[in-house]
């Protein structure tokens, strides 16, 4: 009896770890020490001396079940653009850079050639955020899942000046609420899309006129990254007073996040065109549009909160990064929390 025969291969595992270096190699960046295979990953902060006060930032997350799509549809390139997005757009959002990030892979049986996919996917959303692929687990965990599945999660490290952090205390009354447009439904909420839709190749296969693709292309479209877009804005002079990264509890739970006590935001519903993949949900799962607003983006991947007088330059710098910005609504006095009107 041996290892592999309990269901564990360690020759998968080396020969996954082989297949998945070119893509991480392309996440380089010059402070990383050290290559792919060591016991941890090194990163020098020799650069952090040009800030007065460093602050480490740090944030974690994985794909949900969006990762049940992946398998239907075998489809694994994106889903790792997911899981660096839910963690650098939050690190963004306190204003930081992210540095550094790291994957765990836990699967049924491993196949190297579907977990260098999946690793193409993280590496690719490290490059869209800048931020190094410095390490990672996979785990081969046979009797605890099906052989063809996988859950993906990770974390990323950051860095910002004190000074510069974004706590949204400086808000006051008439600040300007820009939201950057979301690629669709994003990594949230995916439990409830699995019931409004049937989850069959043929569904995800179904064309829809109004979504201009299948319904599996428009769902699995990977989580939008704001880190450029957020890092243009900040080059650009515009000081943002508040930043909310818009994932699952949508605009009633993420906004006020955002918030100190005694401000409160208010959303122009009509201020933008909600994507339609949100409204076949609605339609489709009969939900009502609280429960949309309580659970999705709707269009909407981060809302930043700047002074009036910054308003173009911000729409401006976002636009030079390649995303997509509206003026959605503004900063009222009054208890904390959101209104859509």
């Amino acid at each position: 009896m041996d290892y592999k025969s309990s269901g564990v291969d360690i020759e998968a595992g080396y020969e996954s770890v082989e297949l998945m270096k070119k893509f991480v190699k392309g996440t380089m960046r010059p402070e990383v020490l050290g290559g792919l295979g060591g016991f941890s990953g090194a990163f020098d902060l020799s650069a952090i001396k040009n800030m007065d006060e460093p602050v480490l930032l740090s944030g974690t997350d994985g794909c949900g079940t969006k990762v049940k799509l992946a398998f239907l549809m075998d489809k694994h390139d994106t889903i790792g653009i997911d899981a660096v997005a839910m963690c650098v757009n939050d690190v963004a959002c306190a204003g930081g850079e992210p540095l550094f990030f790291l994957d765990y892979i836990a699967c049924g049986k491993n196949i190297p050639e579907k977990i260098a996919t999946i690793v193409s996917g993280v590496a690719e959303g490290c490059k869209q955020s800048g931020c190094a692929l410095v390490g990672g687990e996979t785990a081969e965990h046979p009797g605890l899942m099906p052989e063809e599945e996988y859950d993906l999660a990770g974390f990323a490290v950051g860095i910002v000046d004190k000074k510069d952090i974004i706590t949204g205390q400086e808000l006051k009354d008439g600040d300007v609420l820009i939201g950057m447009a979301s690629t669709g439904v994003h990594s949230n909420g995916f439990s409830l899309v699995r019931k409004i839709f049937e989850m069959t190749k043929e569904s995800l296969d179904t064309y829809y006129d109004e979504l201009g693709t299948t319904l599996g292309e428009a769902l699995i479209a990977p989580t939008r990254i704001y880190v450029k877009a957020l890092k243009a804005v900040k080059d650009a002079g515009v000081r943002v007073k508040a930043c909310s990264h818009i994932t699952g509890g949508g605009f009633y739970e993420n906004i006020p996040r955002m918030l100190p006590e005694g401000k409160r935001a208010v959303v122009e519903k009509n201020s933008y065109d909600i994507p339609a993949i949100f409204k076949l949900m609605a339609k489709k799962g009969n939900v009502s549009e609280q429960m949309m607003y309580n659970t999705y983006n709707m269009g909407l991947g981060m809302i930043v909160a700047v002074d009036p007088a910054d308003v173009d330059k911000t729409m401006e710098a976002m636009r030079a990064a390649g995303d997509t910005p509206y003026v959605v609504g503004k900063i009222i006095d009054g208890e904390k929390g959101v209104d859509l009107v």
